[in-house]
């Protein structure tokens, strides 16, 4: 069974992707620190978990019963924080506060400080550990909910990600479905000839097809797309689901897109300018 939006839900997703972007660089313009390239792909898997596909309630952030997320590429916290305030589980003025001392908005996130947040991540490679613990969890106590977590591909390149993956097979997770946020460009790695970084990990289809999951390979920018592979995961019985999000890093804004030099770079004011006319805009 597929699930489909219907059009009002469809433009509802992409206004929201919208703002979150504008947020994401206006706070880190703020802030004066942050990464930007990363947090812009990840935008529309973020805003179709927390404002459709995800059971939570913003209101009662611990409900035993909730679905839980794991950032495990925890350095792209800010787009997190900018979806959570939307959807209502702080402030959207907090977000000034982001990367301050004492701030509930640290650079990684912090499960013991901010509701919303159900691990606190950073370390690449771990988080993704902690998700199959939930999910595994979940199995062993009868409960339905299920379990999010979003990678990054330079990050699929630690071992711990694939003994995971290895484990999550072995106890036929079902209700576990992770999302590689695809964008194929990393800050450090071997020089290439294109992006002037080679693509950080090639065929991830296969790889994780032989590790036994589901594998999903999804536009990570179409809403639609994304909505109905998370459909998918759930009539899918027995085995862990995958869903590889091709995606463009630094995503809205044309002199963003696909620079590594944009990972952690601090937009100056003219440059913020210019990428929310941008994002306004579609481009």
């Amino acid at each position: 069974m597929s699930t489909l939006l219907d059009q009002e839900k469809v433009t509802v997703l992409k206004q929201k992707a919208i703002e979150t972007r504008k947020l994401i660089l206006e706070t880190i313009h703020h802030a004066g620190a942050g990464h930007v390239g990363g947090p812009m792909s990840a935008v529309e898997v973020l805003v179709s978990l927390y404002f459709e596909e995800m059971n939570i309630n913003p209101e009662d952030p611990q409900s035993d019963n909730r679905d839980r997320f794991v950032l495990s590429k925890g350095h792209s916290a800010i787009a997190l924080y900018t979806v959570l305030a939307q959807r209502g589980y702080f402030p959207i003025e907090e977000l000034k506060t982001f990367d301050e001392i004492d701030s509930r908005l640290q650079g990684h996130p912090d499960m013991k400080i901010l509701p919303g947040v159900d691990m606190s991540t950073g370390s690449l490679g771990q988080g993704i550990s902690a998700a199959v613990g939930m999910a595994l969890g979940g199995k062993l106590r009868n409960k339905t909910f299920r379990t999010y977590c979003m990678i990054g591909d330079g990050e699929s390149q630690e071992g711990q990600v694939w003994e995971a993956a290895d484990v999550a097979a072995k106890y036929h997770l079902d209700n576990l479905v992770v999302i590689m946020d695809y964008n194929k460009l990393q800050q450090y790695g071997w020089a290439g000839s294109v992006t002037e970084r080679e693509n950080p990990v090639f065929s991830p289809e296969k790889r994780w097809e032989a590790f036994g999951w589901n594998v999903i390979s999804v536009d990570g920018h179409d809403v639609q797309q994304v909505i109905k592979a998370f459909g998918e995961a759930k009539e899918v019985k027995g085995k862990p689901t995958i869903i590889i999000a091709n995606t463009i890093k630094g995503k809205g804004v044309s002199f963003m897109e696909n620079s590594y030099s944009w990972h952690a770079r601090v937009p100056n004011a003219e440059e913020l300018e210019a990428a929310i006319k941008e994002i306004e805009m579609g481009v």
